[in-house]
C-alpha cells in the first residue's frame, strides 16, 4: 500500500497533524508503517519456562520463530497469527506471553531489581506487569493500579496465569493508589492511557476509527494526573519510566517538558542504555519551538511491520 493510499484512509486531521509534527521524510516512513500488519511477537515468561524450552516447544508445533537481538526472551513469530499461538498448550500454561516487541521496552529500560518496590500506576492487561515481574524473579512487590473492574478482572487472571505471586492489583485510579503511598516506590512505571496512533494499521479501521483531536486532549488531562502521582509515589534516588503507545507530541516530549517544569530540579532525564534496533529520537522542534535539551534523552521507535510506534523517557528523582 502506497503512502497516498494509506493518508487517503486514516483521518485527515490525523494526518495533518502528523506533518506539522514530523518532516516530511520521517511523517512518510511513519505512514508506511502503517501499510502492513504487523508480525506476531511474544515473551518468554521465565517464571515459568527457560526461552530454549519455548523455543523447543514451538518448533514441536511447527512454529518458525525468531530471536530477537536486544532483548534474549523476546520471539518474532514468522508463520503464524495469534490464534494459532492461543491454542498451544504453552500459551495455555503461561509459558508465554503475547506482547508487541515495543511494549517490552518500557519495562526493560525501567529495569527492576529482584527486592525492589514497584508501581505499575495503570497496569492492565498486565504485559509490562508480569514482564516486570520476570525481570525481578518473583522476588519484591509489584502495585499494579486499575481503575476499570473489568480490566483488573483481566489483569488477575493473566497475573496469575503467568505465576506471578508478588504482584498485588488495587482496582483503584492510580493517583488515588499512588497516593497511598508516598515516596514508598524503588522505580514506576507509568505506561499512560494515550490515543493510540503508534497502534494504526491501514487496511483495519477499528484501529483508528476511534482517534479525535479531542480524544487526544482528554487523554492528556490523564497523562498529567498519572505523572504527577507517580512521581509524589517515587522514593528520592528512584527511577521513573513514561511511556505511550502514541506519536501525538503533546502526549510525549511536551508532556515531559511540561512535568520537567512543574517538578522544577527535581527530576531528571537520564540516558537510556538498552539499544533497540530502530530505536529515533526524540523531537528537538514542536510547533516551531525548541524544547529542552533534556528531551534529547527520550526516545521514540517508528511503526513498521516489526514494531509499534512508541515513545520512552526515563527519569530519576533527585535525593
Amino acid at each position: 500500500m502506497s503512502v497516498r493510499a494509506v493518508r487517503s484512509k486514516l483521518p485527515g486531521e490525523f494526518v495533518d497533524e502528523l506533518y506539522r509534527a514530523f518532516p516530511i521524510s520521517e511523517a512518510d516512513r511513519i505512514l508506511r508503517g502503517f501499510a502492513r500488519r504487523r508480525y506476531v511477537t511474544l515473551r518468554a515468561n521465565t517464571l515459568k519456562a527457560t526461552v530454549d524450552e519455548v523455543l523447543s516447544e514451538l518448533k514441536r508445533a511447527g512454529v518458525k520463530c525468531q530471536r530477537v537481538p536486544w532483548y534474549s526472551d523476546a520471539l518474532v513469530i514468522q508463520n503464524k497469527r495469534e490464534q494459532y499461538i492461543e491454542s498451544l498448550e504453552l500459551y495455555v500454561q503461561g509459558k508465554v506471553y503475547l506482547q508487541s516487541l515495543s511494549s517490552m521496552i518500557p519495562p526493560l529500560v525501567l529495569a527492576p531489581q529482584p527486592g525492589e518496590t514497584v508501581l505499575d500506576i495503570a497496569a492492565a492487561p498486565g504485559s509490562k506487569t508480569t514482564q516486570m515481574a520476570a525481570l525481578m524473579q518473583n522476588r519484591g512487590r509489584i502495585v499494579a493500579a486499575e481503575i476499570d473492574r473489568m480490566r483488573a478482572e483481566r489483569l488477575m487472571f493473566n497475573l496469575e496465569r503467568q505465576g506471578v505471586t508478588i504482584a498485588e492489583v488495587f482496582t483503584r485510579d492510580g493517583v488515588i493508589v499512588a497516593d497511598e503511598f508516598p515516596e514508598s516506590f524503588d522505580r514506576v512505571l507509568v505506561d499512560a492511557p494515550c490515543s493510540g496512533e503508534g497502534l494504526f494499521i491501514a487496511s483495519q479501521p477499528a484501529t483508528y476509527n476511534h482517534w479525535s483531536r479531542r480524544m487526544c486532549k482528554r487523554c492528556a488531562v490523564s497523562q498529567r494526573r498519572l505523572f504527577d502521582a507517580a512521581a509524589r509515589a517515587l522514593k528520592p534516588g528512584g527511577a521513573m519510566v513514561y511511556s505511550t503507545c502514541t506519536l501525538n507530541p503533546d502526549e510525549n516530549e511536551l508532556m515531559v517538558e511540561s512535568f520537567l517544569k512543574r517538578w522544577d530540579h527535581e527530576f531528571e532525564v537520564l540516558p537510556m542504555k538498552l539499544q533497540v534496533q530502530g530505536w529515533a529520537p526524540a523531537l528537538e522542534q514542536v510547533k516551531g519551538r525548541i524544547v529542552m535539551p533534556e528531551i534529547r534523552h527520550t526516545r521514540r521507535v517508528f511503526p513498521s511491520q516489526l514494531m509499534e510506534g512508541f515513545y520512552v523517557a526515563l527519569l530519576a528523582k533527585k535525593g
